[in-house]
């Protein structure tokens, strides 16, 4: 796509080397109806996926992992910061796939070293946002335009934004344009961080449930947004494609989210070679499986749920 949604510091090849935090991943194998033949008479292979700070993202890299392990290949999963790092992790060898990238092109220069291939949309549609409270934009109905916003700055204020509304951004690593959106657009905001995707379900949780104000930086697809409804505020349309260059007058880009893999997962024409290139699914199919994580299901067990359910579908990534 063009995403644009978390931009985390470039490090070194060596010092992201240095720096991998390696577990096995674990889970259930898929049954024979569910996984389908082996893809390829050639046996698979060792590979590494690159897991990112979001339950969403853990859900699509999990179900790859479960298809893959029943597969024949070994399959590890690397828990690391996204774009830089993870590209500078696919460089070095220590990572072979990102399921879902919103990075909008941001790996261009390690492309053009043959470091990794952009493999294709992966089929979701990712879209970041400043959101509000439903119960926010149905009292206040012209709340969800960007101008009306400096009008109702004063609901926001807390005793940490000193006197100006609170508007939390993404936590560190996320891709945020608040700061820009506040200073082109002269809103009497100040930006509040919070430390995790976790800090803003927290906020919007307990803004809906005391009907209390709340503006934040969110995005869709998140299952979460099923059970707390929230309004997205409307800026216009975008201008831009990497965050670094965004304006901040207009709002984030919708964005088709991306495979990437190494050039070694492409060569090697195995299982994963084509569970990598024909993995796509929905939103609807990422939020089922977040869901059922995020309620306390191991995520290998949530992942094979949802491959038993979908048989003819993994059936076809496969082939």
């Amino acid at each position: 796509m063009i995403r644009n949604k978390k931009v985390a510091a470039k490090a070194s090849v060596l010092a992201t080397a240095a720096a991998l935090l390696l577990s096995a991943c674990g889970g259930a194998g898929v049954d024979a109806d569910a996984s389908a033949a082996p893809a390829s008479d050639t046996a698979c292979g060792s590979y590494a996926i690159a897991m990112h700070a979001w339950v969403g993202y853990t859900a699509s890299a999990q179900v790859v992992t479960e298809i893959a392990k029943a597969n024949g290949c070994d399959i590890s999963q690397v828990t690391l910061a996204e774009a830089g790092v993870t590209y500078d992790a696919m460089e070095a060898g220590s990572v072979d796939l990102i399921i879902e990238d919103w990075g909008g092109g941001r790996w261009q220069e390690w492309a053009d070293r043959d470091a990794l291939v952009e493999v294709g949309n992966n089929g979701n549609i990712g879209l970041i946002g400043m959101f509000v409270p439903q119960w926010m934009a149905d009292e206040y109905p012209d709340i969800t335009d960007s101008a009306n916003l400096n009008t109702y700055a004063d609901l926001f204020i807390t005793d940490e934004s000193k006197g100006k509304g609170a508007w939390y951004e993404g936590p560190p690593g996320y891709t945020t344009i608040g700061e820009k959106m506040i200073s082109a657009n002269k809103l009497n905001f100040t930006v509040i961080s919070t430390g995790s995707e976790q800090a803003l379900i927290d906020v919007f949780t307990k803004a809906a449930a005391d009907k209390t104000p709340a503006i934040g930086y969110f995005y869709e697809p998140q299952n979460f947004l099923a059970k707390v409804p929230l309004a997205r505020i409307k800026f216009p349309t975008n201008d831009w494609t990497d965050a670094a260059v965004a304006s901040g007058l207009t709002d984030y880009p919708e964005s088709p989210l991306m495979k990437l893999a190494t050039p070694k997962v492409i060569d090697a024409n195995d299982a994963f070679t084509k569970i990598v290139k024909n993995f796509t699914w929905t939103n609807s199919d990422q939020n089922a499986v977040a869901a059922d994580i995020e309620s306390g299901t191991d995520p290998a067990v949530a992942a094979q749920k949802w491959i038993d359910a979908n048989a003819e579908v993994v059936a076809g990534w496969l082939k």
